[in-house]
């Protein structure tokens, strides 16, 4: 029993070196080494920014009359509250409107104006 359990303590490593062999040189034909031509993989374009009136238009599919859509809003046009706010001429004089639900229904009334983009 002795001497069975020697001879494989023996063998069993020397088949183990014989069965690994020296890594294998890549295939060549005449003497050049063969090169794969195909597609590295799709890469994907960088995104491009997205216009601010995309970002407002991304906004209204936050429910309405929500403190979350008013977020987004101001995360696009960040809020610099007057105390005498003109009238709004254009979505980014939204931005001066200190009430919050003033400032929602401002930013809202744009935003519906504006044609759907593709997105």
């Amino acid at each position: 029993m002795k001497k069975i359990i020697l001879a494989l303590a023996v063998l069993y490593p020397a088949a183990t070196f014989a069965q690994t062999t020296a890594p294998a040189a890549p295939p060549t034909v005449g003497g050049k080494p063969l090169i794969q031509v195909g597609s590295k993989g799709k890469k994907e374009a960088p995104a491009k920014p997205l216009s601010a009136a995309q970002k407002l238009q991304a906004c209204q599919d936050i429910d309405d009359a929500t403190k979350e859509r008013l977020n987004c809003y101001d995360a696009v046009y960040a809020p610099q509250p007057k105390a005498k706010a003109p009238a709004a001429k254009s979505v980014s004089d939204c931005r001066f409107v200190k009430e919050e639900d003033e400032r929602l229904t401002c930013f809202n009334g744009f935003a519906d104006k504006i044609p759907k983009l593709p997105r």
